[in-house]
């Protein structure tokens, strides 16, 4: 008889082996490889990153616009009955060097009655061309290549902030890719443990007909059907809602939002073991002291803060400032202009000298920039002791994830063991149906469990990466 029974079950099971085959051949695997690519590539988040890298270029365009050559054209004209008052136009060209002088050149021309004397010119006009030097404030450095300067370091900024952006949004949907996978793993097997108590209740009906068991064990096997059943339909809405929940992170070209297709499931690729040698911690811990991103913000900070201390202190010294330009009549500077007596005797020349008698606001400027280093100092100190905590952490829950899967996989086993033991004894007649299904829910909650501890694993992998600074797309 128990021949005939396993004989009758394979027979019962053999439809839902065929069909199972036949959903495996239509199923459309998605790796976390291909979703994280399909992620950075076109997510809403993601292209907001990159933007953060283009903003901060466009930032550096403009602080660059302080050395533009600037030219400037003046024409001012009076006349009041019928007397040509004055009549002024003055060009000028300005080029700002990098290291703090102005090169100047321009034409004047000018004329009427009542014109000033000091603005003068032949009749073909004047021309001039000179340089303005800061011998005091400004001659290191001055706000123009300050702004310049610190718009160089937001591009790096930039940079981190954008890494930061993308590693936060890859955690994320990574961890929703393995609670996906959780959920679809417990469904299928929420699905095979209701196949196979269905078949085992049509083999209980058959014997109970013929007598070989009593009619009370098909309602044992009815409950058992039924129980699973509502197990099967609370495991699909999970997977269901995780599957939509992938979903959410998964965006075409031109911002259109893309569907995951029912047949679309995701692999176990990627949440294998591997074991992490301690070197690794080493080398991750060295890598986000080089490149986490909090880390290179807080240390660039510190580098525009330098350079902001620098101007500030510059502001303390007087402002001392020497023009000088060489003139020459008509529109065009000759090479005559450059000869030593020509210089010598055509010339406009000044000196500007300026300081305030108690430099409060430069003074206070100057410490505030001080306190501003010292908080970053002291937040980088913290930041870098936390980041480097985050990493110890991550690979210590990691180590002890692996050793609870192996242990589980033992208790898995064993659960199995258990339960086809029970099927001999109950075959011969030792044990009961009662027995049977008592085993078998034990192995399903191992199972179960090794599923969510195998889920935690590869979570705590993604997030040892993004505790060092980066998560890499496998």
């Amino acid at each position: 008889m128990p021949r005939y029974f396993f004989v009758l079950c394979l027979l019962l099971c053999l439809p839902w082996w065929i069909q199972d085959l036949q959903a495996q051949d239509s199923v459309q695997v998605l790796t976390l490889q291909e979703y994280q690519r399909i992620i950075l590539a076109n997510h809403p988040v993601a292209s907001q990153a990159r933007l953060l890298t283009e903003q901060a270029r466009q930032e550096l365009r403009i602080s660059r616009g302080v050395f533009d050559p600037e030219i400037s054209s003046k024409l001012y004209r009076k006349e009041f009955n019928g007397k040509e008052y004055y009549n002024t136009w003055d060009n000028t060209l300005r080029v700002p060097l990098w290291f703090g002088p102005v090169l100047k050149a321009g034409y004047e021309k000018n004329q009427g009655q009542f014109l000033n004397p000091e603005n003068s010119t032949p009749e073909n006009g004047l021309s001039y061309a000179g340089i303005s030097i800061p011998l005091g404030q400004g001659l290191f450095i001055d706000e123009r290549r300050s702004v310049l300067r610190q718009a160089q370091l937001m591009q790096d900024i930039a940079e981190a902030e954008r890494v930061k952006l993308i590693n936060k949004l890859l955690l994320e949907a990574t961890k929703d890719y393995w609670d996906w996978l959780l959920q679809y793993r417990t469904m299928q097997l929420f699905q095979e443990a209701l196949e196979l108590a269905d078949f085992r209740l049509k083999g209980v009906n058959i014997r109970a007909r013929e007598g070989d068991l009593a009619a009370i064990d098909t309602v044992e096997a009815l409950m058992v059907v039924q129980d699973r059943l509502v197990l099967l339909q609370q495991a699909q809405l999970n997977y269901n809602n995780n599957r939509l929940q992938v979903a959410v992170h998964l965006w075409g070209e031109n911002g259109v939002p893309l569907e995951l297709q029912e047949n679309t499931v995701p692999t176990l690729l990627g949440s294998e073991l591997a074991t992490l040698q301690p070197d690794s911690v080493e080398q991750l811990l060295e890598f986000a002291r080089n490149n986490h991103p909090e880390l290179r913000k807080l240390d660039l900070k510190g580098d525009q803060l330098a350079i902001e201390q620098r101007f500030a202190a510059d502001k303390l010294k007087p402002k001392l400032n020497i023009d000088y330009n060489v003139l020459q009549r008509d529109f065009y500077l000759g090479s005559e202009a450059l000869d030593q007596q020509h210089m010598g005797n055509n010339y406009k020349m000044g000196v500007s000298f300026s300081l305030p008698l108690f430099l409060r606001e430069e003074r206070g400027k100057l410490q505030l920039t001080r306190a501003k280093q010292q908080v970053n100092a002291l937040e980088f100190t913290q930041t870098a002791r936390e980041v480097a905590a985050a990493v110890q952490a991550a690979y210590n829950e990691l180590l002890a994830l692996e050793q609870q899967i192996r242990t589980q996989q033992q208790a898995v086993a064993n659960a199995l063991i258990l339960r086809d033991g029970e099927i001999i004894r109950f075959e011969n007649g030792e044990s009961s149906l009662f027995l049977i299904n008592s085993r078998e829910v034990k192995y399903l909650e191992a199972q179960v469990k090794l599923y969510e501890l195998r889920t935690k694993y590869a979570k705590a992998k993604t997030y040892l990466y993004w505790a060092a600074g980066e998560v890499p797309v496998e």
